[in-house]
């Protein structure tokens, strides 16, 4: 057991501390921070607590001490001064984040990162790390997307022509942690089939990318081709490998790399018909430097499970409301997948999974990265999101709307599932709960949290019309327990638990609403 133990606390990336003897520090409502602010914790430096705040063209970094006592705050008004910011993602070190961000200057479109310290001052000027010229429209959203390996050490700003319907044109540019160009090539991408497109990207530690170059039966429809492309660092054409599908469809596709084992993971919910029911789970591992498969399995849901997920659903249907949310890499090879059902509402009516085209109904963090006509988008990146892996983006701000009426966000039971690495299925489980808000999904869903013998679960359920957050932890085995109530809840706080970030070992930091405005309260245990 306690070998089992130690597998389980040390393979967890980026995980979340928090436990139950926790002590709770507010910082101060301000009148700025109302409640449409967007915002992301970044993180702890110096022993100072940076926070990413904008509203509008206002864009600034906020500096709290330990006790959550606002130091300073600082306008950023050099992200503006040449033209609207497009979008903004941090990469925090030790000493100092990186601010990437993208703007539109007449007909051109600047990549640029700028270095700032735990103080939240800029460390000398933005760099500019890539332009897109010629653009006869203005931009209403981002042209480049910014990812960067596990350890840091490579930072990518990549974009994708789609121009030419039959060969898109994958224009990456990797950077080393200094900001020091060290790769930039333009690619052509085949596009053979008249629904491909391409899926998510990632890039290892040694700077090799990889990406999934789907085809679907129909626009926002099953996934019945995936291709695995990729490309070695220095290498100037990606490497396309067909996986085997076997007369199943696929749905909700994600790729992960595994840097500890020089492996990638592709995994998917499928069905065995088209826009069916989910059936089970897909999953292909793929080594990176044979570039050679080594397992291809499917894994079908058992009618047991089935009715443990279902709710209050038709059994056959219990999955269908279900998105895949984090997967978690353990040092054998073994993982675990966590998936949510989520869902919006409009009017009473009910949008599916095939209305957010392959995607969750809540976000899109990959959105836009693609030239061609302002509207010129892949289905997978229309519209809706999808969630990450590794958890939600920590970056809040209010739901969006599908149209001019309310819409009603929903988010209910959360599925684990572990795997050994032989792909086979270990245990499962279900954390059950049944959350929704009106034109918000802010409060709904949940974080993770790692204390370090088990994993929490932090959501907020209903109560007396009052939200009341909840922790549920699991251990290595699978077993949940649901741990006593979070003391200090009786102050007219409304939490965001999926928006909650680790600043250090023993240390959190997640968004509140008080009385309409924005706070954040510091967790200590």
């Amino acid at each position: 057991m306690k070998y089992r133990i130690a597998i389980f606390l040390s393979l967890f990336l980026g995980s979340i501390v928090m436990v139950n003897a926790q002590q709770l520090v507010f910082s101060e409502p301000e009148k700025d921070d109302a409640r449409n602010l967007n915002f992301e914790i970044l993180g702890k430096i110096d022993g100072k607590i940076l926070i990413y705040k904008n509203a509008r063209d206002l864009h600034q970094m906020a500096v709290y001490d330990m006790e959550m006592k606002l130091v300073d705050k600082l306008k950023m008004d050099y992200l503006t001064e040449k033209g609207k910011v497009l979008s903004t993602d941090f990469i925090q070190y030790s000493d100092f984040i990186y601010l990437l961000y993208q703007f539109q200057q007449k007909n051109t479109v600047f990549a640029m990162a700028v270095k700032i310290d735990g103080n939240g001052k800029k460390l000398g000027d933005p760099v500019v790390l890539d332009t897109t010229s010629n653009l006869n429209f203005n931009v209403d959203s981002k042209i480049y997307t910014f990812i960067n390996s596990e350890d840091k050490q490579k930072i990518v700003a990549f974009k994708i022509s789609t121009k030419n319907e039959k060969e898109h044109a994958v224009t990456s540019c990797i950077f080393d942690k200094s900001l020091n160009l060290i790769e930039k090539v333009r690619v052509p991408i085949s596009m053979p089939e008249k629904n491909d497109f391409l899926g998510e990207f990632g890039v290892a530690n040694n700077g090799n990318m990889v990406c999934l170059r789907q085809s679907g039966t129909g626009q926002n429809d099953n996934i019945n081709k995936v291709s695995l492309l990729i490309k070695p660092f220095g290498a100037i054409n990606y490497k396309t490998s067909n996986l085997p599908i076997n007369k199943i469809f696929l749905d909700d596709t994600r790729v992960k790399i595994d840097n500890r084992n020089g492996h990638c993971i592709i995994t998917s919910f499928f069905s065995k018909m088209r826009r069916g029911n989910i059936d089970g789970l897909y999953y292909t591992l793929w080594d990176l430097e044979g570039n050679k498969e080594l397992l291809n399995a499917t894994t079908t849901f058992s009618e047991e499970y089935r009715s443990d997920v279902k709710g209050d659903g038709p059994q056959k249907m219990a999955f269908n409301d279900f998105f895949l949310k984090n997967l978690i890499l353990r040092k054998d090879g073994g993982f675990m997948i966590i998936a949510e059902a989520a869902y919006v509402t409009n009017r009473g009516n009910t949008f599916n999974r095939w209305d957010y085209m392959n995607g969750n109904p809540f976000f899109n963090p990959f959105g836009g990265g693609f030239i061609g006509t302002p509207m010129n988008y892949y289905p997978m990146y229309g519209g809706m999101g999808y969630y990450p892996w590794g958890g939600i983006n920590n970056f809040g701000m209010m739901g969006n709307n599908l149209g001019n009426n309310v819409n009603r966000y929903y988010a209910d039971n959360v599925a684990i599932i572990s795997f050994e690495p032989d792909g086979k299925m270990e245990w499962s489980n279900v954390i059950r709960k049944t959350q929704y808000d009106d034109n918000t999904d802010n409060f709904i869903g949940y974080g993770l949290v790692n204390s370090g013998d088990q994993i929490h679960f932090l959501f907020n359920l209903q109560e007396k019309r009052s939200n009341v957050l909840t922790d549920q932890s699991m251990m290595p085995n699978g077993q949940i327990d649901r741990n006593p109530t979070i003391k200090n809840l009786d102050k007219g706080y409304d939490f965001m638990p999926r928006h909650i970030k680790q600043v250090g070992l023993r240390q959190a930091v997640l968004p509140c609403m008080y009385r309409g405005y924005t706070c954040f309260v510091k967790v200590d245990f």
